[in-house]
């Protein structure tokens, strides 16, 4: 604060003493509006602020359903990673306990049968390898030395075996060892080997080229020792394992046919012994069948699955083995049958009731049903976790076999934490946010429905009004289309867009046809139709329903997405001028060629297309954005990781040097390193964000 020199003279005039406290009174002034404008600035969500979230996952309730172990999530802003520690809550008392948390990374805790240890994996030891934690004594062990990744790890019921899947490379093809490598003479500079690819799969987004390598399953002992691999052959066994009663056995989903690679939506369940490695196939159905779970009597199996035929999507449904006819005419029921929804992730409750979860209309639920049929019951309706930045349906449970569920729970305003039902009531036992997100001034979220303007159909979505929002004042829009597209949003806490809202943005998401959680017709609504002038007329007809409330400026409209929802930010800029800006995602430009280029082309060309892109060409182009660009006139920024291989950078770089052709302001943002998820490390999620609100700002009017 600036004083007079008069005023100031007049004060001393006064005395000292009143000269002293006018300039007291000066400085608690200045304080308290530098203290209020502060205070102002801190209630705003920021970019900084995304490397404070934590989130709680893989929830496991021990067996008496008495403690909690989970993994907490962290953000660490000096290495720009995740990290995971594992953490136990008493349910009864709500008391939290660090079981591990230090520099290390911790994953995937399981109990034993008895409740005694628990097994997980860790790198505390130099790498990463199976742990296992004896509780009483406060000991633990590293009873494995592999070296290559570990999934699915499975105790014995009887306790003396832990179970796990892990690649194992294969054997040199004939061609490779025909090749003539001369020796090269020492201290000599050569050229990288070359690589040789044979596979039908040869790479993945988030590994980039794989090596030649299958998914076999594995046991070792509980105490320690050499590992025994129990399955063989060029195909991948896992998915989650089930030991079976008597701990002799474990059943597993695999696709062992000759030519699994080009039939992607096939696998049975099949059994494989721990005395010998006897291999016995249990289901023959066509389709898949996988998520096996004994029931705590044994007597019954539960599984899911899935049909077999080309298409986009379909449900999973949930069906009871008797274990006791699993020769070669199994006795199954199917429960539900009628559910137009998808089942995942059963698990038994007690012996005659299974605990699944699914998704309908933009939330994740939590419902159990008798394992001898009948209607399902709800029992949650808020399951979620939040991590992924933007409002994704996301979480999971686990059930300890005495009635007791363990879940990740999530709201509008806060990621997922340790939630508990029991006996008909649920709890939330954390608050892991409660510090930093408690101080923010979040935008609040509603939820709303409207018809498109195609062909009446009714789309459910949801807005994010800024914080501060007056009703009588019009903000800029800005609409966030998600991926998939059999994928859904819902009422959750979204870091990406929370940031929108606080830059005074309203922000507009949906699930527009083709999004899972509303049934079959509605998913397979864009069967053959993506991206099409459909989903297209979905999201305009929202902005359209929003607009008439009468709180958005109609001048200043903005899209994005990503993936599937970066085609269609994309495709609508070639079909309307109406956005001052748009945002296109890790987007497909060019479906001829994205398919023919990515990891997804056996699946993808089988399922969401009418046939091969050289048979098909006409329909391949009509569904690409660039097709449309000699309409473009907005200006659009595209955005995406450099080592993406399901959305591949090349098909950013035809749009954007389309653009440049046409004279079309445009920009390209390149993330060095990163795949199809973007939003993979905190700074990475910051980039996204902050590109995006520049370049919408650029062209506020």
């Amino acid at each position: 604060m600036r004083f007079s020199s008069t005023n100031t003279n007049r004060q001393r005039q006064r005395g000292p003493h009143l000269w002293l406290q006018a300039l007291f009174v000066s400085l608690l002034l200045a304080t308290g509006i530098a203290a209020a404008q502060a205070e102002t600035q801190a209630s705003k969500f920021t970019a900084e602020d995304i490397f404070a979230l934590e989130w709680a996952n893989d929830v496991q309730v021990s067996p008496d359903g008495r403690q909690i172990i989970y993994v907490r999530h962290s953000n660490d802003i000096m290495n720009d990673s995740t990290r995971r520690s594992l953490w136990l809550v008493d349910v009864r008392s709500g008391e939290k306990t660090p079981l591990f948390a230090d520099g290390h990374q911790y994953s995937s805790p399981r109990w034993s049968a008895d409740g005694k240890r628990v097994a997980f994996i860790s790198n505390m030891s130099g790498s990463s390898q199976i742990h296992v934690h004896w509780l009483e004594q406060n000991k633990t062990a590293r009873i494995t030395d592999v070296r290559r990744g570990i999934s699915n790890l499975t105790w014995a019921p009887d306790g003396k075996h832990i179970a796990f899947s892990m690649e194992v490379l294969a054997p040199t093809t004939d061609f490779a060892r025909s090749v003539y490598r001369p020796t090269r003479p020492e201290g000599a500079k050569w050229s990288e080997p070359a690589i040789i690819v044979e596979r039908t799969y040869y790479q993945a987004d988030g590994r980039g080229l794989l090596d030649s390598a299958y998914r076999q399953l594995f046991v070792v002992s509980a105490e320690g020792g050499a590992e025994r691999q129990l399955t063989s052959g060029n195909y991948n066994h896992g998915g989650q394992l089930a030991w079976v009663p008597d701990s002799s056995a474990i059943v597993f989903s695999a696709n062992r046919r000759d030519d699994w690679e080009y039939h992607t939506l096939e696998a049975n369940l099949f059994k494989v012994s721990l005395e010998n490695a006897e291999l016995t196939q249990i289901t023959h159905t066509a389709g898949r069948e996988y998520a096996p779970s004994f029931s705590p009597d044994g007597r019954s199996l539960a599984f899911l699955h899935s049909s077999g035929k080309p298409e986009p999507y379909r449900n999973a449904k949930l069906q009871v083995m008797n274990w006791r006819s699993h020769g070669n005419d199994p006795e199954i029921t199917e429960l539900l049958s009628d559910f137009d929804r998808s089942i995942e992730s059963p698990s038994w409750l007690n012996a005659n009731t299974i605990a699944f979860q699914y998704a309908d209309r933009g939330r994740l639920k939590l419902a159990r049903v008798a394992a001898r049929g009948g209607r399902h019951t709800d029992l949650v309706n808020d399951v979620g976790t939040g991590s992924n930045g933007r409002p994704y349906l996301g979480g999971m449970f686990s059930a300890s076999g005495s009635g007791v569920l363990a879940y990740t729970q999530a709201n509008a305003h806060r990621l997922g934490n340790v939630a508990v039902w029991q006996g008909g009531d649920s709890r939330v036992l954390t608050r892991l946010n409660e510090n930093l997100l408690g101080q923010r001034e979040l935008g609040e979220v509603h939820e709303f429905t409207y018809n498109s303007s195609y062909d009446n159909t009714e789309i459910h979505g949801w807005y994010i009004t800024p914080p501060g929002f007056d009703a009588n004042k019009e903000y800029p829009l800005m609409v966030e289309i998600h991926g998939g597209p059999h994928l859904a949003y819902g009422p959750y806490f979204a870091a990406e867009l929370q940031r929108y809202a606080a830059e005074g943005y309203i922000v507009f998401y949906n699930n527009y046809r083709g999004s899972s959680s509303y049934g079959y017709d509605f998913a397979m609504l864009l069967n053959n139709n993506y991206s099409s002038p459909y989903d297209f007329a979905d999201h305009m007809s929202g902005i359209d329903a929003l607009i008439e409330k009468g709180f958005v400026d109609a001048n200043n409209l903005f899209i994005t997405g990503g993936s599937a929802g970066g085609i269609a930010t994309a495709y609508a800029v070639g079909l309307t001028d109406r956005f001052n800006a748009a945002v296109a995602t890790n987007p497909v430009i060019n479906w001829v060629s994205k398919v023919l280029t990515a990891d997804s082309y056996v699946g993808q060309i089988a399922n969401q297309f009418p046939g091969m892109p050289w048979e098909e060409h006409e329909h391949y182009w009509q569904r690409s954005p660039l097709s449309l660009v000699g309409n473009v006139t907005t200006p659009t920024l595209t955005l995406t990781g450099e080592s993406d291989r399901r959305t591949p950078i090349s098909d950013s770089e035809q749009f954007y040097q389309a653009l440049k052709l046409r004279g079309v302001d445009t920009a390209m943002v390149r993330i060095p390193g990163s795949y199809h998820g973007i939003s993979n490390r905190p700074s990475r999620m910051i980039m996204k964000i902050e590109h995006a609100l520049a370049w919408f700002e650029k062209y506020k009017q």
